[in-house]
């Protein structure tokens, strides 16, 4: 099996390394990832500037890019043969509800989704230091799953682990995305030369944490696995829109 693996953290990244040192053992191993952080850059290309690809000691090959990519670039300009999974991670934070709009490492999976290949992201939900073997563990336990029965067709998940040790996890759940009240203000401030600077806030509180959700899951221990789609139209209101534009 031929994994890409991928990241919004940066190559140097301790969870990508987590994860690739549990992939070698599982098959054929590429990893393409930005050379530097790019959290939140969710999934844009870069259109204005030509990009590089470079590798590092480690063998990870690095661009001067965003998530999205680094995947485009390594399945449709790098690699000979296509990969059977893009996975992304682990992320250094959980990416559950409204984040996965924002989220670089979901869109890396996303991108991998879009060019017909089955993806995962996985995030580790910490944001100090924490137990990235754990979900390496997980993304493991994920490939030996698909080993013993496949996914049929192209898959996009997106997972999160808790920050907990490997024997403390209750198990699997299969989960919606939650939902989280509004962010923090924005942070004022200002530079060396006295202009207002601006800090965007961080994320506020979970609104919709119901039993059901990711936010519920990795809260009560489990892992939450979330299948995700790319189709943004609001079918609900293709009827009524039909109608108004009709009378």
């Amino acid at each position: 099996m031929k994994f890409l693996l991928s990241n919004d953290d940066g190559y140097f990244a301790p969870g990508l390394a987590a994860l690739a040192d549990m992939m070698q053992g599982l098959g054929e191993v590429s990893v393409v990832a930005p050379e530097r952080d790019r959290s939140g850059a969710s999934n844009s290309l870069t259109l204005d500037r030509p990009l590089s690809l470079k590798c590092a000691p480690s063998g990870f090959h690095y661009v001067n890019g965003t998530p999205t990519d680094c995947v485009h670039l390594a399945v449709t300009g790098m690699m000979t043969d296509r990969p059977d999974w893009v996975f992304s991670g682990i992320n250094h934070g959980a990416n559950m509800g409204d984040d996965t709009i924002y989220s670089g490492t979901v869109a890396a999976a996303t991108e991998g989704y879009l060019l017909g290949i089955p993806a995962v992201a996985i995030s580790l939900a910490k944001r100090t230091e924490g137990h990235f073997d754990t979900a390496a563990l997980v993304a493991r336990d994920l490939v030996d799953r698909i080993s013993r029965d496949p996914i049929r067709g192209a898959v996009l998940l997106n997972v999160n682990v808790p920050d907990i040790p490997y024997a403390e996890l209750k198990g699997w759940r299969v989960t919606r995305l939650g939902r989280r009240h509004k962010a923090e203000p924005v942070i004022k401030s200002q530079n060396p030369r006295g202009e207002a600077i601006y800090w965007v806030g961080s994320v506020g509180e979970a609104q919709d944490a119901a039993e059901d959700t990711d936010f519920w899951a990795v809260a009560n221990g489990y892992v939450s696995v979330t299948p995700l789609q790319i189709d943004l139209t609001a079918f609900k209101q293709l009827e009524f829109l039909s109608s108004w534009f009709a009378a």
